[in-house]
């Protein structure tokens, strides 16, 4: 049965939290894609997945950001990457067994630009059509368009899930954190022009993920409110990245400190709520306890 989206989303929902981080807690090497574990190495890909139910999630993605061929397309994949997608649907949808919790499954871009005219439009559909359709055969209940920085690869992605798997609700979500409010994206997009596309073309939901701390995703769900009557999904960052004395890329906002922000957020129109890069199970717990406060 079709998951309506709209009514699932009059209670405030806690999704989960970063994904490629957590792996590469657990030893992915930095820059290997995350989704060759779907297949090579499922068990600590299938602990993340679990530790977010754990934590208290009502929805869970899956470890499919990166699986389209145009993404996979440079690091020379010797899976394909629908084979890769629909394993990791099929991987989060096994940590939700005998739970309430919904697995939507994750689509990101694909690293081209579209405006550049390198890959024909036709190829952008292909490979959003092929991901789709993958994680739909593994058993997702939704789909999520996440980290889009252009708003004409978003709407090419949109229209492809939408002709390949019509039964299922599609999110899509756009990275707002440039201009001079923070509220654009890298390419000049705004909040406004997602909602409009995305009512256009048949979206479920509307959003923002990644790029940006829960304060500048407080203005954009705004922004989105008021363009929009369509559920908000929102996955702030835990705060700015910064360089560690390892080299290694590190994010100081707490769980606690994160989780403070989860009022406004609700205040602002957000429908869901979860962390991006990141954000951990602890994040998820405190987003989870704030949430419940705020509903009780």
């Amino acid at each position: 049965m079709q998951l309506d989206l709209k009514s699932y989303a009059q209670t405030v929902r806690v999704t989960d939290g970063a994904w490629a981080t957590q792996l590469q807690a657990a030893g992915l090497p930095a820059g290997a894609p995350p989704e060759l574990w779907n297949v090579q190495n499922p068990g600590p890909v299938e602990a993340v997945a679990r530790s977010y139910v754990q934590g208290g999630s009502d929805v869970i993605l899956t470890n499919s950001f990166g699986a389209n061929r145009l993404a996979l397309g440079p690091h020379h994949a010797s899976t394909p990457a629908a084979q890769l997608a629909q394993a990791a649907s099929a991987i989060s949808c096994k940590a939700t067994a005998k739970t309430d919790v919904r697995v939507f499954g994750s689509i990101g871009p694909t690293g081209k630009i579209v405006m550049m005219g390198d890959v024909p439009p036709e190829q952008f559909t292909a490979a959003f059509s092929e991901a789709a359709s993958a994680l739909a055969a593994g058993g997702v209940d939704a789909i999520v368009l996440e980290t889009f920085n252009e708003l004409t690869e978003a709407e090419l992605a949109l229209k492809a899930v939408k002709a390949a798997v019509d039964d299922l609700p599609v999110v899509v979500c756009m990275t707002f954190a440039s201009g001079p409010e923070g509220t654009a994206t890298m390419m000049g997009n705004t909040p406004g022009d997602l909602a409009a596309m995305s009512a256009a073309n048949g979206a479920d939901a509307v959003g923002a993920n990644c790029g940006a701390g829960p304060d500048n995703y407080i203005k954009v769900a705004r922004l989105l409110r008021a363009a929009t009557a369509l559920p908000i999904w929102i996955k702030p960052n835990a705060g700015l990245p910064e360089l560690g004395p390892d080299g290694k890329t590190i994010f100081r906002m707490g769980p606690e400190q994160f989780a403070a922000r989860v009022p406004d957020l609700i205040a602002a129109g957000a429908n869901f709520i979860g962390g991006c890069c990141g954000t951990t199970p602890d994040h998820i717990r405190a987003i989870r306890a704030a949430v419940d406060a705020a509903s009780g």
